[in-house]
C-alpha cells in the first residue's frame, strides 16, 4: 500500500498515475487540513508563455500537460493565451517575445473581438490552454474514488508520499505568497486567457464561464497566510480594467491568499527524505508539472521493487 499524502494537484495528480499503474494507493487527509492551495490557481496550462521566467524543463516537460488533463477531466479550454500590452509599455511585449517561443503576433481584435481598437499588437500562443482548477481537482477525486482510492483520515501506511505543500517538513522549502480575485463581469466577453504585461503588475485573466474570471498574478515572497490585502486588489483590479472596460463594473463574488511552496531554485521536484518520497515545491507550476511527476513517481515505484535490497 502506498499513502499518498494531501489533495492539492501534487497529491491527486500522484495517487492518480499510481492507481494507473495498477499499484495500491490511498489519499490520507486529515480531518480540519486546510483546502489544498491550488484550488485558488489560475488553471493556466501555458508552457510557453511560463518561459519567460522558468528554466527549458518546465517548458519542455509542461508541454504533455494539456493532453494529460484533458485526458482525466472535463472542461480543458483549448484557445492558447493572448499576450498583451498598453502601447506604452511595447518594450514589454518585445522582451517578452524574445524569452519565450510558441508564440506568432496576432492582431488582438481578430482573436477576441472586445478588445478591437483598444489593443494594436500581441503574440498569440495558441499550443496553451486553461482549466477551472476546483473542477479539475474534483473530477481526478470522483475518478479515484471510481477506481476504489480510499480517502482517509486516519494515519498513513506502507510507502509515504508525502504531496503536502507548505504542511511537510522538507528542507529548503519557502512560501511564495500568492493572491487572486473571482469576478463576475458581464461586461466583458474573453474566451480565452489573457496576460497584461507590465513593468511593475502584469496580471492574468482566465475566464471561467458564465461571465466568471479569475484575476491573478501577485507573487511575494512573504509566509504570511492573511487576507488579500487593499493594494493586491486595487492593482488586480486596475490592471484588469486596462484590458476590458467592462471589468470597472465587475462584481467581486471571491477573494484568496495562499503560501505556495517552493524549492530555491523554483523547479518543481521528487525528492526522497526520512524514508518518505516527496512531490513538492510546485511554486506557480502545479497544474502543469504535477502530471509528469506524477507519471515520474509511477515509473519510480514499479521499477523500485525488482532493485529493492
Amino acid at each position: 500500500m502506498i499513502s499518498v499524502l494531501g489533495a492539492g494537484v501534487a497529491g491527486l495528480c500522484a495517487a492518480t498515475a499510481l492507481s494507473e499503474a495498477g499499484l495500491a494507493v490511498e489519499v490520507i487527509t486529515p480531518p480540519g487540513a486546510p483546502p489544498p492551495v491550488s484550488r485558488l490557481a489560475g488553471g493556466m496550462l501555458a508552457p510557453f508563455c511560463e518561459g519567460e521566467s522558468a528554466p527549458e524543463t518546465v517548458v519542455t516537460r509542461g508541454r504533455a500537460a494539456v493532453d494529460w488533463w484533458a485526458g482525466h477531466v472535463p472542461g480543458v479550454v483549448r484557445r492558447g493565451t493572448l499576450v498583451l500590452a498598453a502601447p506604452r509599455d511595447g518594450a514589454e511585449l518585445d522582451r517578452f517575445a524574445r524569452a519565450t517561443t510558441g508564440h506568432q503576433p496576432a492582431d488582438p481584435g481578430a482573436l477576441e473581438p472586445d478588445l478591437t481598437g483598444r489593443f494594436t499588437r500581441s503574440l498569440f500562443y495558441a499550443e496553451e490552454a486553461h482549466l477551472d482548477p476546483v473542477v479539475a481537482l474534483a473530477s481526478l477525486t470522483e475518478g479515484l474514488n471510481a477506481r476504489g482510492v480510499a480517502f482517509r483520515g486516519g494515519p498513513p501506511r506502507g510507502r509515504i508520499v508525502d504531496c503536502r505543500g507548505m504542511s511537510a517538513t522538507l528542507q529548503g522549502l519557502r512560501a511564495v505568497r500568492g493572491e487572486m480575485l473571482e469576478v463576475s463581469a458581464p461586461g466583458a466577453a474573453l474566451s480565452r486567457t489573457v496576460r497584461l504585461l507590465h513593468p511593475r503588475f502584469p496580471c492574468y485573466i482566465v475566464p471561467r464561464g458564465q461571465d466568471r474570471y479569475m484575476i491573478g498574478a501577485t507573487m511575494v515572497e512573504s509566509a504570511d497566510p492573511g487576507p488579500i490585502t487593499a493594494r493586491a486588489v486595487m492593482e488586480l483590479l486596475s490592471a484588469a480594467w486596462t484590458v476590458h472596460p467592462g471589468f470597472a463594473e465587475a462584481q467581486i463574488l471571491a477573494t484568496g491568499t495562499g503560501l505556495r511552496p517552493a524549492f530555491p531554485d523554483n523547479i518543481p521536484a521528487i525528492h526522497q527524505s526520512g524514508g518518505h518520497i516527496h512531490i513538492n515545491g510546485m511554486y506557480r507550476h502545479g497544474f502543469l508539472m504535477a502530471p509528469a511527476l506524477a507519471m515520474d513517481l509511477a515509473r519510480l515505484l514499479t521499477t523500485e521493487p525488482a532493485h529493492a535490497d
